[in-house]
């Protein structure tokens, strides 16, 4: 079973689709293009490059959230208790419970779980060839995301993991050809190759956040899978979707999946860093 905000299963990655289609004359030839990217999915099973080399599609620039679902929980502070349409199971509603007003603005709603939902910006740059970059003005957060390139793992030590972060250690993957959130969304349905190309990104490591800013929780036990989808029309702009699918056998009774649009931005002249209070 999966619960998301308070739309239907299928997530806002394909609701958006289908109304910039609908609304905006996007083609089937403009989405394909994503995916190609210039470069081409690869035939014959062989596996995508990956890095900055492998990239099907740009998502450097600044972008802006564009909050089209679950307005009351984003561009407000909920009350407290209000843990509406997340699937908490016992334990995470008594957590949830623990929220104080004081604790607003605190820094665990801006760690992974929670920083994509956030209004605000974020700029989205190559650290190096093997890293992406995602810089938030809300929280003055910095994740990376990591890519695993050719004979790295034979060539990388074994070493102890990092310490936990709000962030957490993401790995980074470019996915053609069915798999991805395709997959996700139609498994075992057989379902086609699909028309772009995606950026999964899977966090682990991380230290507990919240949800939402009053405090609903996922813990350091969770893994969070993001799928992000980049597509580009003429008159209505450029755009990434992210769906978010968090996994947490602490605090969630079952998956819990939401999606977050974003608009790029012409420069960064409304950039806006506020920093999050810290515990």
């Amino acid at each position: 079973m999966i619960a998301r905000g308070t739309r239907s299963m299928r997530p806002l990655a394909v609701g958006l689709v289908v109304l910039l289609y609908v609304v905006s004359g996007f083609s089937r030839t403009e989405l394909a293009a994503q995916g190609r990217g210039g470069r081409g999915g690869r035939g014959g099973g062989a596996p995508a490059p990956q890095g900055r080399v492998g990239a099907p599609v740009d998502l450097t620039g600044t972008w802006v959230s564009v909050v089209t679902e679950d307005w009351q929980w984003r561009m407000r502070t909920p009350p407290k208790g209000d843990t509406t349409s997340v699937p908490l199971n016992g334990e995470g509603t008594r957590v949830a419970g623990t929220w104080e007003p004081s604790m607003d603005g605190r820094c665990e709603a801006y760690g992974v779980g929670g920083l994509m939902r956030m209004p605000g910006r974020i700029k989205i740059g190559w650290q190096d060839d093997s890293t992406l970059k995602i810089e938030s003005d809300a929280g003055q957060q910095t994740r990376l995301l990591k890519f695993a390139t050719a004979g790295a793992a034979a060539n990388t030590p074994v070493s102890s993991p990092p310490a936990r972060t709000l962030q957490g250690t993401s790995a980074a993957e470019w996915v053609r050809g069915g798999g991805g959130f395709d997959a996700f969304l139609e498994r075992g349905a057989g379902a086609g190759q699909p028309r772009w190309g995606e950026l999964k990104v899977t966090t682990t490591n991380i230290l507990p956040g919240w949800l939402r800013r009053n405090g609903v929780p996922y813990s350091q036990n969770a893994q969070i899978t993001e799928y992000f989808i980049r597509f580009t029309n003429k008159d209505a702009g450029d755009w990434f979707v992210v769906t978010t699918v968090i996994d947490d056998p602490t605090y969630l009774a079952q998956q819990f999946v939401t999606s977050s649009n974003w608009k790029k931005e012409a420069n960064d002249s409304k950039w806006n860093p506020q920093p999050c209070k810290a515990s």
